[in-house]
């Protein structure tokens, strides 16, 4: 029963998916979030055009509501639009831009299209990035495909899956269907087998800077305790000094009595 449930989650997932590609349009939608809260089903739409996706006052937001209501059948859905800061991230993003340049101007010109879209992505910033190109018309009548790369892009393990933005389109051409998939690293993502190798000749001049005051502070604890004892000696010979005399006197009143 839990795994029943999991999976028609999935699927309620992937065909709202679908219906907001539909219904807002290439170039306008990139990716969306669900995120359940005990008031409801709260939705996020990550797009680069909020104000295309929210319409006038609203109209579009309150569409979208009634039709995952009814069609969906999401409890009180909470629709939020949320801006993407670097549109040239988006794998998504940039995926519908070719299409819409394929579209517009054949597949002639997909290796410009191509290297552009890669420049573009690698100037933001990425790590590294992957576009592959695949249908029918690159450039002739049997199907290829055609792949641009550059940087580091990990292919396999967690990263890769959880790290690795992914997008794909589709073009619509009078020679057949041309596929679009892009693969980006963004910036900051912390690899596991990155080394990196710490400069130690730094902290070896800090411990030996430490070594030569504690051996000064060592000195001058036993100046001091030299200067003490050598107090103490002087104080032992005026005593000595001091007793002398009084045996003498002693002496003397002995004598005295003798005589008389």
């Amino acid at each position: 029963m839990i795994e029943r449930k999991f999976v028609a989650e999935k699927m309620r997932e992937f065909l709202v998916n679908q219906y907001l590609l539909k219904e807002l349009g290439p170039g306008k939608f990139s990716s969306f979030e669900i995120r359940r809260t005990p008031l409801g089903e709260r939705i996020i739409i990550y797009t680069a055009r909020p104000g295309l996706i929210v319409g006038k006052g609203g109209e579009n937001i309150k569409d979208l509501t009634r039709v995952l209501k009814m069609r969906f059948k999401m409890e009180n859905p909470q629709i939020e639009v949320a801006e993407i800061n670097n549109p040239n991230l988006d794998a998504q993003g940039m995926a519908e831009q070719i299409v819409i340049v394929l579209e517009r101007f054949g597949p002639k010109r997909f290796k410009s299209v191509g290297y552009k879209t890669l420049q573009k992505i690698i100037d933001a910033g990425a790590m590294g990035s992957e576009i592959v190109i695949s249908g029918r018309g690159l450039p002739g009548a049997r199907a290829k495909s055609w792949r641009f790369y550059a940087g580091y892009l990990k292919k396999s393990g967690d990263i890769s899956m959880s790290k690795v933005a992914y997008g794909e389109s589709r073009a619509n051409l009078n020679s057949g269907t041309v596929g679009v998939k892009i693969r980006i690293l963004p910036p900051g993502t912390i690899l596991p087998d990155k080394i990196t190798i710490k400069d130690l000749s730094k902290q070896t001049i800090a411990v030996e800077e430490v070594k030569k005051v504690v051996k000064e502070e060592v000195k001058e604890v036993k100046k001091v305790a030299k200067k003490k004892t050598a107090k103490k000696k002087t104080t032992n010979k005026k005593e000595k000094k001091e007793e002398k005399p009084v045996t003498e006197v002693k002496g003397e009143k002995k004598e005295d009595e003798n005589k008389e």
